[in-house]
């Protein structure tokens, strides 16, 4: 398994470079001292509060660019001594050794001070640009049928070249988003009950275990910020980046202390339950649900009490009610109309 991995990844990177070049050339120059200028700028004029944390996910889908560009441009305002590292998953705005009480919320235009009309320079590569918008169109068809990628036609449809595709495809593959035989075509779904089923099941074997090892990793302030980032999704309609952030905080974050670098791996490429959830919320346009916010709080709450056991028997009961609320959503989504998508996905 380890060997398969270390091989598909060098594929991978070898296909990446014959791509795309280096990322940091001059473009990659442009688009990390954008991102730097943009924040130093906010900073400066105090426009966010103390204490807030930068992830780099969200900061890249707020600046339209992968995350390699925004985490050169964070190390840059490290070093500068305007933001500090936040245990080991990101910067908070502070300075060294500063005492601040963390701030978790979402990073938006209007949190920056940004106008809708203000235009965050967008120089990421072709590649990039074809990958982000592959990625949510992929994961938008597997809901509501299987289809095939047609290559030619997505080439045609991004006016770049079938080589672009393949590594835009390549890279998706390893999320579990499109799949390939040998000599065949990429196809990507149907996703169905049984396969979120094992989707779950392989989650309510990890999760538990790994919130157990890293429950005394995770301070208090962490806890307190998460729980409270909670809170406020009570009885609101979220957008993708806040849903998202409010899973991996759960999911992936909260775990990250347990050291398994190949769990997490397993468990990032484990999306199929999250993508579900994400368009139900996005085609119903309906605010979170509470049910799943006292899941989580509960979780977050033994975590506090620093009873590892309770909150990883908690973290099980609520992968097995995420389970049935899932499945219910698939059923739902199953009967709402099929999204329009580009030519190049043909139903199979």
């Amino acid at each position: 398994m380890l060997m398969w991995l270390a091989g598909r990844r060098a594929e991978d990177e070898t296909m990446q470079n014959k791509v795309t070049g280096t990322d940091m050339d001059d473009a990659g120059s442009a688009r990390y001292e954008s991102i730097r200028q943009v924040l130093l700028k906010v900073f400066q004029q105090n426009s966010v509060p103390a204490g807030l944390v930068l992830l780099e996910g969200p900061l890249a889908q707020l600046f339209g660019t992968s995350r390699v560009p925004v985490r050169r441009a964070l190390s840059m305002l490290h070093d500068e001594g305007w933001i500090a590292r936040f245990e080991g998953r990101g910067f908070i705005v502070a300075r060294d050794n500063e005492d601040v009480e963390p701030v978790r919320i979402a990073l938006t235009r209007e949190l920056f001070g940004l106008e809708q009309r203000d235009e965050l320079v967008d120089t990421r590569s072709t590649g990039e640009k074809v990958l982000e918008n592959l990625q949510g169109i992929l994961s938008t068809a597997m809901v509501f049928g299987c289809y095939q990628v047609d290559e030619t036609g997505a080439a045609k449809h991004y006016n770049t070249s079938r080589a672009v595709i393949r590594e835009s495809l390549m890279r998706l593959r390893d999320k579990g988003l499109v799949e390939k035989e040998p000599y065949s075509q990429w196809l990507t779904g149907p996703l169905t009950a049984r396969e979120l089923a094992d989707h779950y099941e392989i989650r309510a074997h990890l999760e538990p275990a790994a919130l157990r090892k890293a429950g005394e990793r995770l301070s208090v302030a962490w806890l307190n910020a998460r729980l409270d980032n909670v809170q406020t999704c009570r009885g609101k309609q979220l957008n993708a980046a806040e849903l998202e952030m409010l899973e991996e905080d759960l999911h992936i974050r909260s775990l990250e202390p347990a050291g398994n670098k190949l769990m997490m791996q397993i468990l990032r490429q484990n999306q199929s339950p999250f993508i579900v959830t994400r368009i139900f919320y996005e085609r119903l346009s309906i605010p979170v649900d509470s049910a799943m916010l006292d899941e989580h709080s509960l979780v977050y709450e033994f975590l506090l009490k620093r009873n590892w056991e309770l909150a990883a028997a908690c973290m099980r009961d609520h992968l097995e009610r995420a389970q049935v609320r899932t499945l219910q959503r698939l059923k739902v989504l199953s009967v709402l109309p099929v999204p329009e998508l580009p030519v190049f996905m043909e139903r199979q």
